[in-house]
C-alpha cells in the first residue's frame, strides 16, 4: 500500500506544502542522525548533554517557524507559541550548561509535554488524511508520558536525559519522514 495521498484528500494548507515534501525527509533524516549522536554520549558528559538539549530545542523551534507560513488560523498561532517556548527552553539550556540535571530535566520535561500535546492535537486533526496519523498520536502520547517521567525523581538523571533526548529526536525524525512521504505528490 502506497503512503502517497491524493492532493484532493489533503487539507488546503497541505496542498501547498506538497512541493516541499522532500524538506520533511531531509529534516527527518537529520533528526535521526542527531539521535544517533546523542546515544553516543554517556552520563558523565554534563555539558555536552546540556548543549544537546539546547540544540534539540532550538532545532525544534526553527522547524516550527519554518512551518508557520504553511499553517492557517489557530495552527499558525500555535506554531509561533510552540517555537517561542522551544527557543526559550533551548536558550536556558545553553546559557549555563553546567547547571544541575534536575533543572535540565525539568526544562526538558516541559519540552516533551509541549511537543507531545502538539503531536496529539495534530494527529487528531489529521486522522482522516494519510496513514501516519496513528504514529503521530503514538509518539505524542509517548512524549507526554516521558515528560512526566522526566519531571519525577527516579535517580540516574544524567543517563535518563541522554535517553530522553535521543528517543525524542528519533521519534521526531520518524514522524517527519512519514509526513514527507504522505505529502509526496502521487
Amino acid at each position: 500500500m502506497s503512503m502517497n495521498v491524493s492532493r484532493a484528500l489533503l487539507p488546503e494548507d497541505d496542498r501547498e506544502t506538497t512541493e516541499l515534501w522532500w524538506v520533511f525527509l531531509v529534516t527527518g533524516a537529520l533528526w535521526l542522525v542527531f539521535s544517533l549522536l546523542v546515544f553516543q554520549f554517556d552520563e558523565t558528559s554534563v555539558t555536552a548533554i546540556s548543549v544537546l538539549v539546547g540544540v534539540a530545542c532550538l532545532g525544534a523551534a526553527a522547524f516550527e517557524l519554518v512551518e508557520v507560513p504553511a499553517s492557517y488560523g489557530i495552527w499558525r498561532i500555535g506554531r509561533v507559541i510552540l517555537a517561542a517556548a522551544f527557543a526559550i527552553i533551548g536558550v536556558v539550556a545553553l546559557v549555563n550548561p553546567s547547571d544541575s540535571f534536575d533543572a535540565l530535566a525539568a526544562i526538558f520535561a516541559f519540552f516533551l509535554l509541549l511537543r507531545g500535546l502538539f503531536e496529539v492535537g495534530t494527529a487528531m486533526l489529521r486522522r482522516t488524511y494519510g496513514l501516519g496519523w496513528w504514529l503521530t498520536l503514538t509518539v505524542g502520547i509517548a512524549q507526554i508520558l516521558l515528560a512526566f517521567w522526566a519531571a519525577g525523581n527516579f535517580g540516574h538523571k544524567a543517563f535518563l536525559l541522554v535517553v530522553w533526548v535521543g528517543a525524542t529526536a528519533l521519534a521526531h525524525g520518524i514522524v517527519l519522514i512519514i509526513r514527507g512521504f504522505e505529502l509526496r505528490p502521487a
